[in-house]
């Protein structure tokens, strides 16, 4: 079935979740309202519907090939991004000043969403270049700045993110990559680097790989690390390309999902040393490339919920279609579409309401980032820097969990079919599981929520935000049945989450295994209440809009996903709470003798 961008949905989130009206006013996003909104998403899905979702399948089917030291992608990406590029959607968010739109995260999430859903192998070139951006916009020298940034910003080169070595995986301290400074201020990079996304690939003229390496003397550990900016092709003093650089692809993954994105294996240095130009200072390049890192963390939240939506299509349109048995009721005498069965139903409006809720609240921690950089109140700023920093492990981790269950279900709705490659439901489940494990596994994203979001600071950015939630139910017991019945989960789910954050800011010292046997369970517990505190409001919303009579339909339709998302998903956390703060001996029992 053809993709169909979920823009209502969409809309409503940004509207009246994230406030676009708000974010209008702040310097810089004065023309990047309601209308602006609608109208860039309208055009974003037409692309994306009409000329990168047709790739999805076939990429899955002939994916990128390697030969002799060149990829070559699946028929159709190259002509693909030629389109991407043209119409200026690598630029959205970026900075006028180097080519790009300046258009508010709050709109570019929406449009990241709908070009994941469309393709999520096609959609990594992007994600990766939009990282390599914002480092270079951060910590690069005016003259870096001049050389790439256009060209990256415009989508005529791309950019990459090299971290891993065979060695070091999410151990950064193991990187051994070395780079050896030269007279004219350059260095020559060696080294391997793996799983490097779209590391070669033909749909651009140049890519600009940002490469973690140690110089020559630095410090052992993560504080010894600097990074660097190489090239695939050097660069002339007019902007043109010169000679092949000395970094080469010597082979790419064979893969169990997003098998048309080429995920390489580079060497650096095998013929004299790769030429690199260092980014900001020494010794200070994971501080920078951390700025890829969130970047492309939240982005890869996104296509969790990218590809939910995707597999929920698909499955309400196979439910809708496929006849069996009679309904239980008795309410028709013969076969039906399944889609009438109850536990069909169920099925649908988990992954329904699991990505409604996991939209919601990436929509809102886009508003917060835009609040962060642009509000003219630097208190204002602090206040939305702080709350976006605890959202983003939550976006990562908490939706791309999510999406192995949407998906999951999207196999299941279709039963034995779904089995069946041909169906493509099983592609869905397939590409969703890389969302859990790279850009850091949940687990690293759990620790970074136990450490650096709520023990540093003994929950105090945790509590504030349970303070907030509270002010919603306050409106939910004020209001309706519906209202009032969500707003009793809402309740019950808050007195769980400030629990855990109080065990949890009082062991990670003293007892760290306790504190961090919990880690991923809290972090499901902290991002499915999130996901519910904007499904709640969006409840409240829809019932106000409902009662004016505006698109009634939808309205109630949200206000009964928001009501199964409280009673089905959100009910979960108390026991996990449980699971949290009385259950942590018995993860750490056993010996490793007795596994």
């Amino acid at each position: 079935m053809s993709y169909i961008a979920p823009l209502k949905d969409m809309l409503f989130d940004i509207e009246h979740l994230a406030r676009i009206d708000q974010v209008a006013q702040m310097p810089g996003f004065e023309d990047a309202g309601l209308e602006t909104a609608q109208a860039v998403l309208e055009e974003c899905a037409r692309l994306n519907q009409d000329v990168i979702a047709p790739l999805n399948w076939e990429g899955d089917k002939n994916p990128s090939s390697f030969k002799d030291g060149v990829v070559t992608t699946t028929p159709g990406f190259k002509e693909a991004f030629r389109q991407y590029a043209e119409g200026g959607w690598q630029g959205l968010q970026h900075p006028t000043d180097f080519g790009g739109q300046g258009l508010p995260k709050t709109i570019g999430a929406a449009c990241g969403e709908i070009l994941n859903s469309a393709n999520m192998s096609f959609a990594l070139c992007p994600l990766l270049t939009d990282g390599a951006i914002e480092a270079l916009i951060t910590a690069g020298s005016d003259e870096l700045k001049a050389i790439y940034l256009e060209k990256l910003v415009s989508g005529q080169w791309t950019g990459t993110m090299n971290l891993t070595e065979p060695q070091a995986g999410s151990d950064l301290a193991a990187v051994r990559s070395r780079a050896e400074p030269q007279p004219d201020g350059s260095y020559k990079v060696f080294g391997t680097k793996i799983f490097i996304t779209y590391g070669e690939h033909d749909m651009a003229e140049n890519i600009v790989h940002l490469v973690l390496a140690r110089v020559t003397g630095a410090p052992e550990g993560v504080k010894g690390i600097s990074l660097f900016v190489v090239p695939k092709f050097m660069v002339n003093k007019d902007g043109s390309l010169g000679a092949r650089n000395d970094v080469h692809c010597v082979s790419i993954e064979h893969k169990m999902g997003i098998k048309a994105s080429p995920t390489a294996v580079l060497q650096y240095g095998d013929h004299g040393g790769a030429v690199g130009y260092i980014v900001g200072q020494e010794n200070r390049g994971l501080e920078y490339m951390f700025i890829m890192m969130n970047a492309a963390r939240y982005a890869v939240g996104v296509q969790g919920i990218a590809i939910a939506e995707r597999a929920y299509q698909k499955a309400v349109a196979y439910a809708r279609d496929r006849v069996q048995s009679r309904p239980v009721d008795g309410s028709l005498s013969a076969a039906a579409p399944i889609i009438h069965h109850p536990d069909v139903k169920r099925m649908l409006m988990t992954m329904r309401a699991s990505t409604e809720g996991c939209r919601a609240m990436a929509t809102v921690a886009a508003a917060a980032y835009d609040a962060s950089h642009h509000h003219p109140d630097a208190e204002v700023r602090k206040q939305n820097a702080t709350f976006y920093e605890f959202l983003v492990p939550l976006v990562k981790g908490y939706s791309t969990e999510m999406s192995l269950e949407v998906t999951s279900l999207g196999v299941q709705v279709h039963g034995g079919m779904g089995f069946i490659e041909e169906t493509g439901a099983a592609q869905y489940y397939r590409d969703a599981k890389i969302l859990t494990i790279y850009e850091g596994t949940t687990a690293i994203q759990a620790n970074d929520l136990v450490g650096r979001k709520t023990s540093r600071d003994g929950g105090t950015a945790a509590k504030a935000i349970a303070a907030q939630i509270e002010q919603t139910e306050k409106a939910l017991a004020a209001g309706s049945a519906q209202a009032q019945a969500v707003g009793k989960r809402l309740t019950a789910a808050r007195q769980a989450f400030v629990d855990v954050v109080e065990f949890i800011a009082a062991n990670t010292r003293s007892n760290p295994n306790a504190a961090f046997a919990g880690s991923v369970p809290y972090l499901m517990l902290a991002g499915n209440l999130m996901a519910g505190w904007q499904m709640a409001r969006a409840l409240l919303v829809a019932e106000e809009l409902s009662a004016k009579g505006q698109d009634v339909a939808f309205m109630q339709t949200k206000i009964t996903t928001a009501r199964f998302y409280a009673d089905h998903i959100l009910s979960r956390v108390p026991g996990v709470r449980d699971a949290i703060v009385d259950g942590a001996e018995a993860v750490t029992a056993l010996s490793a003798e007795a596994f």
